[in-house]
């Protein structure tokens, strides 16, 4: 099993290119089962978690190939409409293919996922979402099975979801753009992914109204033609290295990314008194001058704070002197990188669903676990300012969102290298 060493760097200083978002491509590719024919993706991410989706899309039936950053993928001849537990227990966005599958054939049989060791993040309204859309569903033996009633389709319906979930509207989307008349979906996610899959769906002939706001109204066709369509860029993984260049008193731009997707990260850096500049389709931070602040963060459903950023704020923050807090408003139990950044220094304490900085500790290297991706990052980030060499094990977490990760941190100055666990 590999880990990241990771000593103590200069000031981080350079431009890096932005992948494409991870979380945008992985239902946008379980869509492409919506029609027979070839659809095409651009700008996807070389990524475990694509590979791990790509293996979901093979074991119902479907061809898929790769060219540089561009994918492929014919869904003429599915006729599996199982995704079993050995994949889908990898990765919790496996069970994107259930709205699909269900939609097209009438009937889908998906495992109940697995993912990131933090939680709960129960299925529960992916599983109401079909129901409502008049599928018959049943769980047993750990997986969801679901149903059409013989000889019809899935059927419009308003929806209004109980909180706004990403993974459920992405799900109910794919199955209702293939419905037998009208759904409105109210308190619908609204973050850059959602738009991202729903363009994509109107690629492929879906009738989607409402893109961008919290109610879309989708007008149910008979068939669906192949989709082709791009990527957006990956919002965290931005944040992610914006907040390498704060952490490190460097200077950073990232480039191929969409700053309106950022907007609360900019907002917490400008209070904190760093320095950021954007443009059409880049974002620089500098940090070189800068006295940081403390501040307050509560992480929030887009366009709030991302609970995606909160473990590499908690890192940064653990450096920065002053009090700082940050509640974690979406997972509770979201908070396992904090005994891990205690190890190298930090002084974090927990109560409940909020996590109190005693900020400006001099961070010395040990041996962390990473816990899920986002922990893997915030490590990563504590350990360029520790003292020492950090080995940061577990870091297979890294590889399922993070594309050449330690090659773009590198070419920044980082000290970052990939060994195996044992070394």
């Amino acid at each position: 099993m590999d880990c990241y060493k990771v000593s103590r760097s200069d000031p981080l200083s350079g431009e890096v290119e932005i992948s494409g978002a991870k979380n945008a491509v992985l239902p946008v590719m379980a869509a492409t089962l919506l029609a027979p024919g070839v659809s095409r993706i651009r700008n996807v991410p070389n990524l475990k978690d694509v590979r791990t989706m790509a293996d979901v899309l093979r074991v119902v039936g479907a061809r898929v190939s790769f060219s540089g950053d561009e994918m492929s993928v014919d869904a003429t001849d599915v006729s599996h409409f199982e995704a079993p537990y050995e994949l889908v227990v990898t990765m919790r966005a496996s069970i994107y293919v259930l709205g699909p599958l269900l939609a097209r054939f009438g009937t889908a049989r998906v495992s109940l996922p697995g993912g990131c060791a933090w939680g709960p993040r129960p299925v529960d309204l992916h599983i109401w979402g079909m129901e409502q859309l008049g599928a018959e569903v049943t769980v047993a033996h750990g997986y969801i099975e679901a149903k059409c009633r013989p000889g019809e389709r899935l059927k419009g319906a308003e929806i209004h979801f109980p909180i706004s979930s990403v993974g459920a509207t992405a799900n109910v989307v794919m199955a209702a753009v293939l419905a037998e008349g009208t759904t409105v979906l109210n308190n619908a996610a609204v973050e850059p992914e959602i738009d991202n899959l729903c363009e994509y769906l109107v690629s492929m002939g879906a009738k989607i109204e409402g893109i961008g706001s919290r109610t879309l109204r989708i007008e149910g066709v008979e068939t669906l033609r192949p989709g082709d369509g791009v990527t957006i860029p990956d919002r965290i993984e931005a944040g992610t290295f914006l907040c390498a260049a704060a952490i490190t008193r460097g200077r950073v731009r990232c480039l191929k990314t969409e700053p309106k997707h950022l907007m609360e990260v900019i907002r917490a850096f400008v209070r904190m008194n760093y320095q950021v500049d954007y443009g059409e389709d880049w974002i620089e931070l500098d940090a070189r001058s800068a006295e940081p602040r403390p501040v307050k963060i509560v992480t929030q459903p887009y366009p709030g704070f991302p609970t995606d950023m909160q473990a590499q704020f908690l890192a940064l923050l653990a450096t920065i002197p002053g009090n700082s807090v940050v509640q974690e408003t979406i997972y509770a139990d979201r908070f396992k990188h904090v005994p891990e950044l205690d190890r190298l220094g930090a002084t974090i304490q927990l109560q409940g669903d909020t996590a109190f900085v005693e900020g400006g500790a001099k961070l010395t290297a040990a041996t962390v676990m990473a816990s899920d991706l986002r922990a893997s990052a915030a490590l990563v980030l504590a350990g360029l300012v520790a003292e020492g060499t950090t080995k940061v094990t577990r870091i297979y977490h890294m590889d399922r969102g993070y594309e050449r990760f330690e090659q773009k941190l590198s070419a920044l100055g980082g000290r970052i290298e990939r060994a195996s666990d044992g070394e």
